[in-house]
């Protein structure tokens, strides 16, 4: 799902060459390769290069990248500029530390791992801030945008779709919730595959009916921004 979700991002940047759109697609095909890596360790046990992967492209890296396209829609110019080099930025700097670190545990292949068990404070630290603040400007720019949005006539549409993004973000985020509470891997990935569903869904809503009257609406263009969470 998250790999069909990049692919439609990467069509239509193909088509426009908008900047979020871009980032939405990198952000997406980082949570294909996190979801990949846990469809590894879990069909062939757990370990620490699977872990590694997933760790890496789940919460360090698509979260912030995913965060670097609303700000990059809805922002100012020179602050999409900005936060798209602090981003990259940030994405190299973790790239190093989670090839670097060295695992303080052991991981049991037949379980999925908790960072707090296997690393040392630098990686969940990257985890924690990359998960939350990203999480945090996604969940925001969603809201905000839908409010904007209620107040005018002829934007159902688009406020549906900010609704759904709005609910697989919260799905997704409990996903998290719940590995880092109860390590349920089946439920884990339920909740993400429903979460990244329900983001696509309300992406697709988006495009589903062009109206060149609303295009100015939507801050700049009919497009509401994707979220995610993923679990530190």
């Amino acid at each position: 799902m998250s790999l069909a979700f990049a692919l439609s991002t990467f069509e239509r940047w193909l088509d426009r060459r908008r900047p979020y759109e871009l980032a939405w697609t990198i952000a997406l095909a980082e949570f294909a390769a996190a979801s990949a890596a846990q469809w590894w360790g879990a069909a062939a046990g757990w370990g620490g290069l699977s872990f590694r992967a997933f760790y890496l492209f789940g919460p360090i890296l698509s979260v912030p990248e995913l965060a670097l396209g609303t700000v990059l829609l809805l922002a100012p110019a020179a602050a999409g500029r900005a936060t798209r080099r602090a981003v990259h930025t940030w994405s190299l700097v973790s790239v190093g530390v989670l090839v670097a670190v060295p695992l303080t545990g052991a991981i049991d292949p037949a379980v999925l791992p908790q960072g707090s068990e296997v690393f040392g404070p630098l990686p969940r630290a990257l985890a924690a801030i990359g998960a939350g603040l990203g999480a945090t400007v996604l969940i925001a720019g969603a809201v905000w945008s839908a409010a904007r949005l209620a107040r005018r006539r002829g934007t159902g549409r688009l406020v549906a779709a900010n609704s759904l993004i709005a609910v697989g973000s919260l799905l997704l985020s409990a996903g998290g919730l719940l590995n880092s509470v109860a390590d349920e891997m089946t439920a884990f990935a339920i909740a993400h595959a429903a979460g990244i569903t329900f983001v696509f869904a309300g992406f697709l809503v988006t495009g589903s009916r062009r109206r060149p009257a609303l295009r100015t609406v939507a801050t700049g263009g009919d497009e509401v921004a994707p979220v995610s969470a993923r679990s530190a």
